[in-house]
């Protein structure tokens, strides 16, 4: 009998390791690397998972690009904008180039008129201070988390507790902003490291003044807001304002934080119900906290922004330390915050007719050369995604394709990330730059040309399309 396992045509990894592609790869690239990349091809196709006439062009394609880094750039077409599982916000042109410029040896600690040691990222404070009157001082950490966590514990002063013994003072917070964000991550727990001891008041829908106010005692440390970003509670629900905490906070000589999350500077009239740094700090409260990387569209940070005595008190902190951020990220921040747009700010606002426009060019294109039909153009809702504004729906529109495209659509080049709903794979160019339209458009033929292809080979293919949902995995 005739073996006709096409597993069998497999190439062996010495005349893979031979081939002048994966020899000229050896001169950038070790070894281990190189046949790391050759046995993935090999499994691939032995699983089922490649054609077995795709292992020599995909190890090819996997050496010719590599770089040191095994993060691969793609094209997010999900409609979420601060998408978290594909590194949340995309930076600035301006950004980019400030962190190229900052790789080398730069100023990041000095000041060179003078020759002598300097406070760390002055020109990203500046910059948050110009873009923030209210604020009168700001520190930069490495994320949102350690803004929290080093806050909270700078501020909640050494009080005696219940038995007496000196300790870190309660943080009192509301039941029902608990949150718990991304990967399972929960403020209470992240809180709790700190020593402290979290004083939960009113329920999971309703928090008064009052419920505050009878839980300080001697042991009281600090108030905390915290904004529930990434969820919403209806109905019969009550919270109480940084304004009305300030009065409790003076009465009692408490520090007042609000952790806003998304990081808008002003109002926003496209997100009216957002929280933003600006209305925080005029409404009383002592410091802010936010993340760099979500709608202020600038890399991971955490900013912490408000009263000078606050923010210093910060600042000097033995943890602060520990949670201080890079060069890199500092640049990136203070070219941020100092542009006029950014990728972000773009999504968010972008001209809904000009996004249709956009996607009927890419529909006739693709119907008169992919092989596909007619592809319809649908309404689809994008989102802020990252924990910002939920449920809030961005009106707009995507390229309706057959659901089977979304994973060659994934391992192309470019890889292009879509939607996954109800059997359908959406394109949406609301976070696609205009000049990649063009890219997009040989991507989809491609992935189209793969997928017959795939269909024509005898051997068997695993179907993974089920294991998850393309842009509906993110998290806040």
């Amino acid at each position: 009998m005739v073996d006709t396992d096409p597993r069998r045509r497999i190439p062996r990894t010495d005349r893979l390791l031979a081939l002048p592609e994966v020899i000229a790869a050896g001169e950038r690239l070790g070894q281990s690397t190189i046949r790391a990349i050759v046995a993935d091809a090999q499994s691939a196709a032995r699983s089922g998972r490649m054609p077995v006439a795709e292992v020599v062009p995909t190890i090819i394609r996997s050496l010719a690009p590599r770089a040191a880094s095994s993060l691969t750039p793609v094209l997010n077409a999900t409609g979420i904008i601060v998408h978290t599982n594909l590194g949340r916000a995309p930076l600035s042109d301006e950004a980019r180039q400030a962190v190229l410029d900052a790789t080398g040896y730069v100023d990041v600690e000095m000041d060179l008129e003078s020759g002598r040691r300097s406070r760390r990222g002055t020109g990203a404070r500046a910059a948050l201070l110009r873009a923030c009157p209210a604020a009168e001082d700001a520190l930069v950490v490495n994320n949102g988390a350690a803004a929290l966590l080093l806050t909270v514990t700078a501020l909640a002063e050494r009080r005696p507790n219940a038995s007496g013994a000196a300790g870190l003072g309660e943080i009192i917070v509301s039941r029902g902003e608990l949150v718990e964000i991304g990967a399972g991550f929960r403020l209470p727990d992240l809180m709790v490291t700190t020593g402290a001891r979290l004083r939960e008041v009113g329920t999971t829908n309703r928090t008064h003044l009052d419920d505050y106010a009878r839980a300080i005692s001697a042991a009281t440390g600090c108030l905390l807001k915290v904004h529930t970003s990434n969820f919403r509670v209806e109905g019969f629900t009550a919270e109480v304002d940084i304004a009305s905490l300030r009065g409790l906070a003076d009465e009692h000589g408490l520090p007042l934080i609000a952790d806003l999350g998304s990081g808008l500077f002003v109002p926003d009239p496209a997100l009216p119900e957002e929280p933003d740094i600006t209305t925080a700090l005029e409404a009383g409260a002592d410091v802010v906290i936010v993340s760099g990387d979500k709608l202020l569209g600038g890399p991971q940070a955490g900013l912490i922004v408000g009263r000078r005595d606050a923010v210093e008190t910060i600042a000097t902190h033995p943890l602060a330390r520990a949670m201080r951020t890079d060069k890199l990220t500092l640049a990136a921040l203070e070219a941020t915050v100092t542009s006029a747009r950014n990728p972000v700010h773009e999504a968010l606002h972008i001209d809904v007719d000009e996004l249709r426009g956009r996607t009927d060019r890419l529909a006739t294109v693709l119907s008169a050369d992919a092989g596909l039909g007619d592809l319809p153009v649908v309404a689809h809702d994008g989102r802020v995604g990252g924990g910002g504004a939920p449920g809030v729906p961005l009106p707009g529109w995507a390229l309706e394709l057959p659901e089977a495209l979304a994973e060659p659509l994934r391992l192309g080049d470019p890889a292009i990330v879509t939607r996954l709903h109800q059997g359908r794979c959406l394109l949406d160019l609301r976070c696609v730059p205009e000049t990649e339209d063009d890219r997009v458009a040989a991507a989809v033929l491609a992935a189209a040309d793969r997928l017959r292809e795939g269909r024509d080979d005898p051997e068997p293919r695993a179907d993974h399309l089920g294991e998850g949902r393309d842009g509906l995995g993110e998290e806040g």
